[in-house]
């Protein structure tokens, strides 16, 4: 156990902008995760677009290449990482844990802005830098302690990592079980949408560990009657407690 002692008690949904996946297409949520426990620790869970993306979104979707996939729009300041934790009183330096459910360019912008330890499977860790996005590579890993797992690992009571891998050699999925609502998984890009499975996980390095890796979360969901929220589905997203709202 990372945190012994501790147990989840807040869930909250940090809205870190809206993604265009191409005309016609679909427009995503990015969202990070923040979680309280009882004994005053705040872990955060992915962070959105890079700091870059802040001060000038079109030269750094530009420089990124990712103007060949989508753009991100609806980006405003409280739509940073840092913004989104202004309005809960908080800063990127007020984080005691970080955890990273894989380095696509959409969730790691927390981390040239972390100073706490750093949580992420031993496969996504094993790539030089970050998987970003194409082969764009600008995002370091940060100097900070870093704790690798293997296998599903308990952070806290209520909050445990599962590797999911699949989207990437090492995703990883995470599971909350709270004092009011109960068990929730965070799904990230393991299930990125609720059709993914259906339409064979076409955005997945790995389409056949991806769908075990999905078997596994539907499995769980049913096994506790847990709440399964998907990496970036757009009706989803409709229904979801965005902070400064959460989840107790």
């Amino acid at each position: 156990m990372i945190l012994p002692g501790h147990r989840a008690v807040r869930l909250s949904i940090l809205d870190l902008g809206r993604f265009d996946v191409g005309p016609g297409k679909r427009t995503i949520l990015v969202p990070a995760f923040l979680i309280d426990t009882d004994r005053g620790a705040r872990i955060l869970i992915d962070g959105g677009f890079p700091p870059a993306y802040a001060a000038d979104p079109v030269a750094a979707a530009v420089a990124d290449g990712l103007p060949a996939f989508g753009r991100l729009i609806d980006y405003r300041p409280g739509q940073t990482l840092p913004g989104a934790l202004a309005a809960l009183g908080l800063t990127p330096g007020d984080i005691g844990l970080a955890i990273l459910s894989h380095g696509h360019i959409d969730h790691v912008g927390a981390l040239p802005l972390i100073r706490c330890p750093l949580v992420l499977t031993a496969k996504e860790r094993a790539d030089p830098r970050p998987c970003y996005f194409g082969t764009a590579r600008p995002v370091a890993w940060p100097e900070v302690e870093t704790l690798t797992i293997t296998a599903d690992a308990e952070v806290c009571d209520g909050l445990t990592l599962l590797p999911t891998p699949g989207h990437t050699p090492g995703h990883l999925s995470v599971l909350v079980t709270l004092p009011e609502s109960g068990s929730l998984i965070l799904a990230a890009d393991a299930i990125n949408r609720e059709s993914e499975p259906a339409e064979g996980f076409p955005d997945a390095e790995d389409p056949t560990e991806a769908a075990r890796s999905a078997a596994r979360l539907h499995a769980l969901r049913d096994r506790l009657g847990a709440g399964l929220f998907w990496g970036h589905d757009p009706a989803q997203a409709l229904e979801l407690r965005l902070a400064p709202d959460g989840y107790r």
